[in-house]
């Protein structure tokens, strides 16, 4: 009958399958069906024969047994107390041994029966099946010891040091190297260390090649050095301070921890090098905790990428051992450069996917912590710790200070500009008053970031600013911002209070904010609150110009409304660019493009504004190429200025002399070739003004020349009012026409002002000038 019955089974299941394949189902499926049903078949087999097995196995125990009375110990009944006579009914045992052999005698009929002894009862308590017997009796005599915690050799803890080192004997004389000796100075001491190096290193006469000397601050891009190795045969010295707050030593550490990081790069790129030394320097006795910390972190970095170090890490305290102990390691690494046959160290990266687990408490389970441990920390502690960006009396706070900047909090700054203290004196206003009708008097010059993500020729500040992709340091609040900002602005207006020449009327309303430019130094848009200082700005009547170097897409594309937004474009191409800006990301001529895109869509409803910064002899050459850029982007105006002067820094990457700034006749050659190259293509730009003295010229769009006239000045109590509503609008909302001295040809100076010289001209000639520029606002075309 059960055969019958499983074989009706096994033909059902198979018709079943069959009718699914005929209808045109997946054979896959069909045979998975299958399958599953011969296991499951095949398991309530086996489960079936173990049942049979454990009833037969119960059977022959009892049956092969003598019945005995164990009650007691399993005596045989003789010391039980119910053998005697008097005894009580079911005995000592309260009637258990009854039980027990009424229990023997059943017969199992619903599963395997096990077997059992006296000393476990018959339901079987699972709560401690998995801990490891213990006897419930200590052997007499024995003593109880003391519970240890220790390390065991099959489970040692992970190595808290900076990496496991594997020997390795190079095949190469190191001096036959090429060396580069890399440095970081802030004060002076690590540049004046690394010289040092440099000259004991210079000394040797078995050296092929003479040292190289470069400073980390310096380097344009750490990709030509740390992922483009730029030859076979180098070998890399490193001489590195720590700093407390923030410094360029950070970024570098950070460029090295991206790259270790990067899919994109070779996870060993610098197995190239020969090989490296790194020379910590620091101070012990203030930072006992800090001591060359950083010297230890490029150690490590450098390590994992491949590199092999040929000399231990020195760390010297400057405070103690200073310059004398810096010559005697130099000296200790020159006579390992000699060595035939040098053992270098190299990272075990195998050790990198092994993951050694903590002993373990036998009984818990739960990890156990050796007492060495209880309180060490790594010795890389604090490396990824949130910094101030500038603290107060370190050398980038000194630097700022004094270049006028008032820097608040930790990472925002303020500064007025010279033609602030022009326009108070009745001398004019900047070349924004000319072209949006801003007065300089009642600007205020603010960024809440003083890093900057590029590190542009051009810049005023000479690379004295920190660098860096990301947001890393501690963020203050926008309204701390804001109101710090608005009082460094006024103490610095209070200044100007005796100087011969500010008008009373000027210097009253300088005391009440009214305009705010984003830009200063640095890239304002990094700060994380960024929208929302720009509404604080707002609620305060304040309008807002923000300033980007399109290297942040994300921030742009969630920015709120600005008064009028800015986006730097100083290069038509991504070789100009790399030379120019020289930014920090790689992929930024893919940010860039990004940028423009949200400008043409995202942001399109705002007042854009293309700023194009021309350098004679690096950007001023491919016209067409900026007109795609322009294409892409769609702004309403293109701000074409001349690079201005600031000195000559080759220390800081700073190559520029006057021969790179261009004259106003060569910005008003290439202004005319843009807008017309722009015509050409259908796009709708027009030159529209100018400040002559400014070397800066504005191409607008031609929606913004309405009757035949220019309307590119800002109606800002327009633009209060529609923000104010609480409802959407646009650009051509807020317009105010552009007054006529003010276009281009008539120079831009503001009437009202008194135009102001340097160097003293003869009476005749100034009034020639002025005679001929007269004439020019009269009689010249407003044409390109």
């Amino acid at each position: 009958m059960e055969l019958s019955t499983k074989l009706t089974d096994h033909l059902v299941v198979c018709a079943v399958v069959a009718v699914y394949l005929i209808s045109g189902g997946r054979l896959s499926i069909g045979i998975s069906v299958a399958v599953l049903y011969a296991l499951a078949i095949h398991d309530s087999g086996r489960k079936v024969e173990v049942s049979e097995a454990g009833i037969i196995q119960a059977k022959s125990g009892v049956a092969g047994k003598p019945e005995k009375k164990t009650c007691c110990g399993g005596k045989g009944g003789s010391s039980c107390c119910s053998s005697g006579s008097g005894g009580k009914k079911g005995g000592c045992c309260g009637g258990s041994c009854a039980s027990k052999k009424r229990a023997e005698e059943k017969p199992a009929s619903t599963g395997p029966v096990f077997e059992s002894s006296a000393s476990e009862p018959i339901a079987i308590d699972f709560t401690h099946a998995f801990k490891p017997a213990r006897s419930s009796k200590p052997k007499s005599g024995a003593k109880k010891m003391p519970r240890f915690i220790s390390r065991t050799a099959g489970s040692a803890k992970k190595d808290t040091g900076f990496f496991k080192k594997a020997l390795t004997v190079s095949n190469e004389k190191l001096s036959n190297s090429q060396i580069y000796v890399f440095y970081s100075s802030l004060q002076g001491a690590a540049e004046r260390s690394a010289k040092t190096v440099l000259e004991t290193l210079s000394g040797m006469p078995e050296l092929k090649y003479e040292p190289k000397l470069l400073n980390l601050d310096e380097l344009s891009d750490f990709d030509d050095y740390f992922v483009n190795v730029p030859c076979s045969y180098a070998l890399y010295i490193l001489v590195l301070p720590s700093y407390d707050s923030d410094s360029p030593l950070d970024f570098f550490l950070q460029s090295l921890q991206e790259n270790a990081s990067d899919f994109r790069i070779d996870k060993y790129v610098l197995r190239k090098l020969v090989g490296y030394a790194v020379l910590g320097i620091g101070d012990s006795e203030s930072w006992p905790e800090k001591f060359c910390y950083q010297a230890r972190q490029a150690d490590l970095l450098l390590a994992k990428q491949g590199g092999r170090r040929v000399f231990p890490v020195g760390e010297i305290c400057m405070k103690f051992g200073g310059d004398p102990k810096v010559s005697e390691w130099s000296k200790l690494l020159a006579e390992t450069l000699c060595d035939d046959e040098p053992i270098l160290y190299e990272y075990d990266e195998t050790l990198d996917d092994e993951e050694p687990q903590d002993p373990e408490d036998e009984l818990t389970k739960e990890p156990l912590i050796d007492l060495e441990d209880v309180g060490k920390s790594s010795e890389l502690q604090d490396v990824s710790s949130v910094k101030k960006m500038i603290v107060k009396d370190s050398p980038t706070f000194k630097n700022l200070t004094k270049q006028g900047y008032t820097v608040v909090g930790s990472h925002s700054g303020v500064k007025i500009c010279r033609w602030t203290k022009n326009d108070l004196r009745g001398r004019g206003s900047c070349y924004k008053h000319s072209l949006f009708n801003i007065v300089s008097s009642r600007c205020m010059e603010l960024t809440p970031s003083l890093a900057c993500s590029s590190k542009c020729i051009f810049c005023w500040r000479h690379g004295t600013n920190p660098v860096s992709k990301t947001w890393r340091w501690e963020v203050d609040d926008p309204e701390y911002i804001l109101e710090n900002a608005l009082q460094g602005h006024y103490a610095k207006i209070k200044q100007m209070r005796g100087v011969p020449g500010v008008i009373a009327e000027r210097f009253a309303k300088a005391f009440k904010v009214r305009h705010c430019a984003l830009s200063l130094v640095g890239e304002p848009i990094m700060y994380p609150f960024i929208s929302k200082f720009v509404s604080l700005l707002h609620q305060k009547e304040i309008s807002s110009f923000l300033v980007c170097n399109a290297q942040h897409p994300e921030p742009l594309r969630d920015l709120g409304k600005v008064t009028q937004l800015y986006v730097s474009i100083d290069a038509p191409t991504k070789n100009e660019l790399k030379k120019v800006d020289r930014p920090l990301y790689r992929d930024f001529w893919e940010r860039l493009m990004e940028c423009l895109d949200i400008l043409r869509t995202t942001q399109s409803h705002q007042r854009t504004v293309f700023r194009m910064t021309l350098v004679k002899g690096f950007n001023m050459a491919d016209v067409s190429a900026y007109a795609d850029l322009v294409q892409r982007g769609l702004p309403c105006f293109i701000e074409v200025k001349g690079a201005t002067f600031c000195g000559t820094s080759d220390g800081n990457g700073n190559p520029l002399t006057m021969q790179n700034i261009p004259f106003y006749e060569e910005c008003a050659k290439f202004v005319k070739s843009l807008a017309a190259e722009l015509q050409r293509r259908g796009l709708g730009y027009d030159v529209a003004a100018e400040h002559a003295h400014s070397n800066c010229i504005l191409i607008a769009s031609t929606k913004f020349k309405i009757n035949n006239e220019w309307y590119t000045h800002i109606d800002f109590d327009r633009f209060f009012e529609l923000l104010n509503s609480g409802k959407d609008f646009n650009h051509m909302e807020y317009l105010q026409k552009t007054p006529e001295w003010a276009l281009f040809g008539n120079g831009g100076f503001a009437p009202g002002n008194t135009r102001f010289y340097k160097k003293k001209r003869g009476q005749e000639a100034q009034a020639k000038e002025e005679q001929g520029l007269q004439e020019n606002v009269s009689t010249q075309p407003i044409n390109a």
